[in-house]
Protein backbone atom coordinates (compact mmCIF):
# COMPACT_ATOMS: atom_id res chain seq x y z
CA UNK A 1 0.00 0.00 0.00
CA UNK A 2 3.18 2.43 0.79
CA UNK A 3 4.42 2.11 -3.01
CA UNK A 4 0.97 2.82 -4.07
CA UNK A 5 0.97 5.88 -2.46
CA UNK A 6 4.13 6.44 -3.25
CA UNK A 7 4.02 6.40 -7.25
CA UNK A 8 0.82 8.58 -6.67
CA UNK A 9 2.80 11.16 -4.75
CA UNK A 10 5.93 11.12 -7.30
CA UNK A 11 3.52 11.01 -10.62
CA UNK A 12 1.23 13.95 -9.10
CA UNK A 13 3.86 15.98 -8.25
CA UNK A 14 5.90 15.17 -11.74
CA UNK A 15 2.69 15.73 -13.55
CA UNK A 16 2.20 18.99 -12.17
CA UNK A 17 5.62 20.39 -12.36
CA UNK A 18 5.31 19.63 -15.75
CA UNK A 19 1.64 21.04 -16.61
CA UNK A 20 3.46 24.87 -16.28
CA UNK A 21 7.02 23.42 -17.92
CA UNK A 22 6.50 22.72 -21.84
CA UNK A 23 10.34 21.52 -21.43
CA UNK A 24 10.02 19.16 -19.25
CA UNK A 25 6.90 17.48 -20.78
CA UNK A 26 8.65 17.52 -23.65
CA UNK A 27 11.32 15.93 -21.94
CA UNK A 28 9.11 13.28 -20.55
CA UNK A 29 6.51 12.31 -22.85
CA UNK A 30 6.56 9.15 -25.10
CA UNK A 31 8.06 10.43 -28.65
CA UNK A 32 8.87 7.42 -31.07
CA UNK A 33 10.75 9.29 -33.32
CA UNK A 34 13.19 10.29 -30.51
CA UNK A 35 13.15 6.73 -28.82
CA UNK A 36 14.23 5.31 -32.31
CA UNK A 37 15.94 8.03 -33.81
CA UNK A 38 18.07 9.21 -30.63
CA UNK A 39 17.80 6.05 -28.42
CA UNK A 40 16.28 8.06 -25.50
CA UNK A 41 14.91 5.34 -24.51
CA UNK A 42 13.63 6.93 -20.77
CA UNK A 43 10.36 8.05 -22.29
CA UNK A 44 9.09 4.61 -22.27
CA UNK A 45 9.27 4.63 -18.68
CA UNK A 46 9.20 8.34 -18.00
CA UNK A 47 5.51 9.38 -20.00
CA UNK A 48 3.56 7.59 -17.28
CA UNK A 49 4.47 9.95 -15.08
CA UNK A 50 2.88 13.10 -17.13
CA UNK A 51 -0.39 14.27 -18.12
CA UNK A 52 -2.52 16.09 -20.31
CA UNK A 53 -3.97 17.91 -17.61
CA UNK A 54 -5.82 17.66 -14.12
CA UNK A 55 -8.75 15.51 -15.19
CA UNK A 56 -6.73 13.06 -16.55
CA UNK A 57 -4.16 12.89 -13.56
CA UNK A 58 -7.09 12.18 -10.96
CA UNK A 59 -8.75 9.48 -13.13
CA UNK A 60 -5.69 7.64 -13.52
CA UNK A 61 -4.09 8.12 -10.03
CA UNK A 62 -7.69 7.04 -8.36
CA UNK A 63 -7.96 4.06 -10.46
CA UNK A 64 -4.76 3.13 -9.10
CA UNK A 65 -5.61 4.30 -5.55
CA UNK A 66 -8.20 1.35 -5.48
CA UNK A 67 -6.75 -1.42 -7.50
CA UNK A 68 -3.33 -0.86 -7.11
CA UNK A 69 -3.34 -1.01 -3.32
CA UNK A 70 -5.12 -4.51 -3.62
CA UNK A 71 -2.62 -5.93 -5.51
CA UNK A 72 0.42 -4.46 -3.68
CA UNK A 73 -1.59 -6.58 -1.07
CA UNK A 74 -0.85 -9.74 -3.20
CA UNK A 75 2.50 -9.26 -3.84
CA UNK A 76 2.92 -9.73 0.29
CA UNK A 77 4.12 -7.15 2.64
CA UNK A 78 7.72 -5.16 3.52
CA UNK A 79 10.42 -4.51 0.80
CA UNK A 80 9.53 -7.03 -1.29
CA UNK A 81 5.84 -7.02 -1.99
CA UNK A 82 6.45 -3.14 -2.41
CA UNK A 83 9.51 -3.84 -5.22
CA UNK A 84 7.26 -6.41 -6.52
CA UNK A 85 4.61 -4.09 -7.29
CA UNK A 86 6.69 -1.06 -8.33
CA UNK A 87 8.19 -3.77 -10.94
CA UNK A 88 4.65 -4.81 -11.97
CA UNK A 89 3.43 -1.14 -12.76
CA UNK A 90 6.60 0.36 -13.84
CA UNK A 91 7.68 -2.05 -16.29
CA UNK A 92 3.80 -2.53 -17.14
CA UNK A 93 4.11 1.42 -18.61
CA UNK A 94 7.24 0.48 -20.64
CA UNK A 95 5.19 -2.47 -22.28
CA UNK A 96 1.80 -0.30 -22.70
CA UNK A 97 3.99 2.18 -24.67
CA UNK A 98 6.51 -0.27 -26.90
CA UNK A 99 3.36 -1.37 -30.12
CA UNK A 100 3.14 2.89 -29.82
CA UNK A 101 6.48 3.11 -30.21
CA UNK A 102 7.39 0.69 -33.10
CA UNK A 103 3.84 1.38 -35.31
CA UNK A 104 4.62 5.38 -35.56
CA UNK A 105 8.52 5.48 -35.02
CA UNK A 106 8.35 6.88 -38.56
CA UNK A 107 5.78 9.72 -37.45
CA UNK A 108 7.15 13.01 -35.76
CA UNK A 109 3.98 14.03 -34.96
CA UNK A 110 3.09 11.41 -32.73
CA UNK A 111 3.05 11.85 -28.55
CA UNK A 112 1.43 10.36 -25.85
CA UNK A 113 1.37 10.86 -22.48
CA UNK A 114 -0.25 9.25 -19.47
CA UNK A 115 -0.37 6.77 -16.89
CA UNK A 116 -3.13 4.93 -18.59
CA UNK A 117 -1.10 1.92 -19.14
CA UNK A 118 0.21 1.25 -15.71
CA UNK A 119 -3.48 2.00 -14.37
CA UNK A 120 -4.75 -0.68 -17.23
CA UNK A 121 -2.94 -3.44 -15.83
CA UNK A 122 -3.50 -2.82 -12.14
CA UNK A 123 -6.81 -2.94 -13.07
CA UNK A 124 -6.95 -6.03 -15.02
CA UNK A 125 -4.87 -8.04 -12.61
CA UNK A 126 -7.72 -6.95 -9.90
CA UNK A 127 -10.15 -8.22 -12.51
CA UNK A 128 -8.38 -11.91 -12.37
CA UNK A 129 -8.86 -12.01 -9.05
CA UNK A 130 -12.13 -10.69 -8.38
CA UNK A 131 -14.23 -11.07 -11.46
CA UNK A 132 -17.43 -10.18 -9.90
CA UNK A 133 -17.15 -7.34 -8.22
CA UNK A 134 -18.88 -4.13 -8.66
CA UNK A 135 -17.05 -1.35 -10.29
CA UNK A 136 -18.15 2.39 -10.26
CA UNK A 137 -16.96 3.95 -13.82
CA UNK A 138 -17.19 7.50 -14.96
CA UNK A 139 -19.66 8.38 -16.71
CA UNK A 140 -22.07 4.81 -16.22
CA UNK A 141 -25.00 5.57 -13.72
CA UNK A 142 -24.50 2.31 -11.83
CA UNK A 143 -21.83 -0.67 -10.40
CA UNK A 144 -21.01 -3.39 -13.11
CA UNK A 145 -19.67 -6.35 -12.46
CA UNK A 146 -15.84 -5.95 -13.34
CA UNK A 147 -15.65 -8.90 -15.64
CA UNK A 148 -18.75 -7.25 -17.52
CA UNK A 149 -16.48 -3.91 -17.51
CA UNK A 150 -13.41 -6.07 -18.99
CA UNK A 151 -15.24 -7.34 -22.14
CA UNK A 152 -16.80 -3.52 -22.62
CA UNK A 153 -13.19 -1.71 -22.12
CA UNK A 154 -11.46 -4.23 -24.59
CA UNK A 155 -14.07 -4.13 -27.47
CA UNK A 156 -14.61 -0.28 -26.75
CA UNK A 157 -10.95 0.59 -26.65
CA UNK A 158 -10.28 -2.30 -30.32
CA UNK A 159 -12.72 -0.34 -31.71
CA UNK A 160 -11.19 3.45 -30.72
CA UNK A 161 -7.81 2.27 -32.01
CA UNK A 162 -9.44 1.33 -35.33
CA UNK A 163 -11.70 4.45 -35.92
CA UNK A 164 -11.14 6.52 -32.94
CA UNK A 165 -9.91 10.37 -34.06
CA UNK A 166 -9.63 11.34 -30.29
CA UNK A 167 -5.62 11.51 -29.62
CA UNK A 168 -6.37 8.60 -27.12
CA UNK A 169 -3.41 6.23 -27.08
CA UNK A 170 -6.23 3.83 -26.87
CA UNK A 171 -3.64 0.80 -28.06
CA UNK A 172 -1.45 1.92 -24.75
CA UNK A 173 -4.86 0.48 -22.95
CA UNK A 174 -5.17 -2.54 -24.74
CA UNK A 175 -0.94 -3.36 -24.08
CA UNK A 176 -1.42 -2.62 -20.66
CA UNK A 177 -4.49 -4.86 -19.58
CA UNK A 178 -2.90 -7.73 -21.80
CA UNK A 179 0.21 -7.22 -20.03
CA UNK A 180 -1.22 -7.13 -16.19
CA UNK A 181 -3.25 -10.08 -17.29
CA UNK A 182 -0.11 -12.12 -18.64
CA UNK A 183 2.20 -11.17 -15.50
CA UNK A 184 -0.13 -12.00 -12.94
CA UNK A 185 -1.32 -15.37 -14.99
CA UNK A 186 2.90 -15.96 -15.11
CA UNK A 187 3.94 -15.02 -11.40
CA UNK A 188 0.36 -15.93 -9.03
CA UNK A 189 0.29 -20.09 -8.99
CA UNK A 190 -3.21 -20.77 -9.36
CA UNK A 191 -5.11 -17.47 -10.67
CA UNK A 192 -5.54 -19.00 -13.46
CA UNK A 193 -7.55 -21.52 -12.14
CA UNK A 194 -9.12 -19.38 -9.27
CA UNK A 195 -10.24 -16.95 -12.56
CA UNK A 196 -12.19 -20.05 -14.66
CA UNK A 197 -13.89 -21.52 -11.35
CA UNK A 198 -15.31 -17.91 -10.51
CA UNK A 199 -16.75 -17.20 -13.86
CA UNK A 200 -17.72 -20.86 -13.84
CA UNK A 201 -15.88 -23.08 -15.60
Amino acid sequence: MEMTLLIIAITALVSWRAFDNPRLLDRLMLWPVMVVRRKQYARLLTHGFVHADWMHLIFNMVTLYFFGRQIEQIFGGGLTGAAGFAFFYLSAIVMAGLPACIKQRQNPNYRSLGASGGTSAVLFAYILFSPWSKLVIFPIPFPIPAIVFAVLYVAYSIWMERHGRDNVAHGAHLAGAAYGVMFMLLTQPGLAGHFLREIGF
